[in-house]
């Protein structure tokens, strides 16, 4: 077996990406960096259409950054690699649906990469927390995110004492999609992977666009932009075969045939 601290393998046009790093599968610089590239790799790679990230553990999805390699040199505010802490926070132009699935212990910067996945699943065992107010320190992309996924009064309140959420109570405030049995939590995230990889990638690769793009800009402002045609990957989607497959397909009362151009 592969000592790499990050594993992936290719499944149709789904990649699965597992972060495989015992006992608690802590991510030190190396692990962030490998996961940079395995995502910009997933990002640029024209047949992989939808990605899963989990973990290899019953027990622990992610606690975030390793204190143990903090202590041994690693700095934290060293060099993640591209994408940022876990690869995925600051990646740029990353237009593909990723799927979190959830397999235990998800806390502090873990939590925080998952918050960066577009659909999260969890199994019926798992946690959540952000201790880092415990330590002394800012769970700080967290910080940002969370009080907009979900309702400000329970974001505050994990920020500022660190108490944990079990995996009802997070789907209770939307913090995560569904629950699933710890057995069947693959099998289940791989079913919505091959959902999303039957669709068309381009109308994703749009959403994708508009939504981040328009956290920071007006509604009208943003809405013009859409019929204008002025986002990217929304006039390469107007000008594709894709478009007109869509219509097609409609026309003709059949399921259709994505090629992604």
């Amino acid at each position: 077996m592969s000592d790499e601290p990050v594993k992936s393998r290719k499944s149709g046009h789904i990649l699965e990406v597992k972060i495989d790093r015992p006992k608690a599968n802590a991510i030190d610089l190396e692990t962030s960096r490998i996961m940079g590239e395995v995502f910009r790799n997933f990002r640029d790679d024209p047949k992989l259409r939808v990605a899963i990230l989990t973990a290899e553990s019953e027990k622990f999805f992610c606690p975030g950054w390793d204190l143990k390699a903090a202590a041994g040199g690693d700095a934290v505010d060293g060099d993640y690699g591209i994408g940022g802490f876990g690869g995925l926070q600051e990646l740029r132009g990353l237009n593909k649906p990723v799927i979190c699935a959830v397999n235990g212990i998800c806390c502090g910067g873990g939590l925080e990469i998952a918050l960066s996945c577009d659909i999260i699943l969890a199994a019926d065992h798992a946690t959540f927390a952000l201790p880092e107010i415990r330590s002394g320190t800012i769970a700080d992309a967290a910080s940002i995110k969370l009080p907009k996924r979900i309702p400000y009064h329970i974001a505050m309140e994990m920020l500022f004492t660190g108490r944990w959420l079990d995996a009802k109570e997070a789907v209770q405030w939307g913090m995560i999609n569904h629950i699933h049995k710890g057995e069947d939590l693959m099998s289940e995230a791989y079913k919505m992977a091959e959902l999303l990889a039957s669709g068309p990638p381009l109308v994703y690769a749009a959403i994708k666009e508009v939504v981040r793009e328009s956290e920071n800009m007006k509604f009208q402002d943003c809405l013009n932009k859409i019929t204008k045609s002025q986002f990217e990957t929304i006039d390469r989607l107007y000008h594709s075969e894709d478009q007109l497959e869509g219509a097609l397909a409609f026309a003709e009362k059949r399921d259709p045939v994505w090629k992604g151009y």
